[in-house]
C-alpha cells in the first residue's frame, strides 16, 4: 500500500470497531485500540455511541465487558439504510472467507 492510500479507509472507525465486536464479543478496549489503530480513549467514545444508537449492547461481567451485536438495526446513512448491521458483519466476513 502507498502512503497516499493509506491515509484514508473505505469504512469508518465505528465500522471497524463494529466489526471486531462481532468478531470477538469479548474483546478488550485495549486490544480494540490496538486493531484499529486509534486511542483506547477513542475506542471508549464510538463504544459508548454505538451503545446509544443501538447497534451493541455492553454487558458487564466481572472486571471485563461483554458485547452483543443487534444485527438486526438499519445503518443510519439514507444510502445504506436499507442494509442492517448484520448485513454489515455479513458482507466483510464473507470477504475474509473468500479471500482464504
Amino acid at each position: 500500500m502507498t502512503s497516499s492510500s493509506a491515509s484514508w479507509s473505505f469504512l469508518t472507525n465505528h465500522a471497524h470497531v463494529l466489526l471486531c465486536i462481532s468478531e470477538d464479543p469479548d474483546v478488550t478496549v485495549r486490544d480494540l485500540a490496538l486493531q484499529v489503530g486509534i486511542t483506547e480513549r477513542a475506542v471508549m467514545r464510538i463504544i459508548g455511541e454505538l451503545d446509544e444508537a443501538g447497534a451493541i449492547e455492553r454487558t458487564r461481567e466481572g472486571r471485563r465487558n461483554h458485547y452483543t451485536v443487534h444485527r438486526e438495526l438499519h445503518l443510519r446513512h439514507p444510502v445504506e439504510a436499507h442494509r442492517t448491521v448484520g448485513d454489515l458483519v455479513d458482507m466483510v466476513r464473507q470477504g475474509f472467507a473468500n479471500a482464504e
